[in-house]
Formats: C-alpha cells, sequence, structure tokens
C-alpha cells in the first residue's frame, strides 16, 4: 500500500511527461540505470505514472516534478508540483 500517512513524507520523482491526450491527466515516464546482478552491465528501466494536471498546461517533452497524494482515481496517485523545463 503506498498511501501517505501523516509522519510521512510525500514522495518526489523528477520525469519527462510521455503522453498529454488525457484531459487533466498526464503520463510521466521515469528512466533509471540499474546495474544487471551477474554481468555488471548497466540497463535503461523506465516507469510510466500518471498524475495530475489541473490546468493542462504541460506537454510532450516537458520536464516535471510530480509529489504522491491520495489516491485520485484507480491509477492515478501523484499531482503536478512544478514544471521543471519546457520542452
Amino acid at each position: 500500500m503506498n498511501t501517505v500517512t501523516a509522519t510521512q513524507k510525500p514522495k518526489t520523482y523528477r520525469c519527462v511527461v510521455s503522453s498529454d491526450k488525457m484531459m487533466k491527466t498526464r503520463v510521466g515516464t521515469l528512466e533509471r540505470l540499474v546495474k544487471h546482478p551477474l554481468l555488471g552491465k548497466y540497463q535503461r528501466k523506465t516507469t510510466k505514472y500518471m498524475f495530475h494536471d489541473e490546468t493542462n498546461s504541460t506537454k510532450i517533452g516537458d520536464v516535471v516534478e510530480i509529489v504522491q497524494t491520495r489516491p485520485l482515481s484507480a491509477r492515478k496517485r501523484f499531482s503536478l508540483y512544478a514544471v521543471v523545463e519546457k520542452a
């Protein structure tokens, strides 16, 4: 269960907007490097986060910061915190 309680600090992530086709909802892609346990090579892993954008201000390619909130829908658990860089 990934809900935020009163004592926990909400998680924040910096991701790139990969979809803006929905109203007030965006999809952000977070890319990270993970070392393979046996071979030692680094692999790119991506995670998609759906987040709430009340004003529809972000577009594809924007770098944004998102913050964890209460569940807003079945898959949406983050909200837009700040736009770091416009595309």
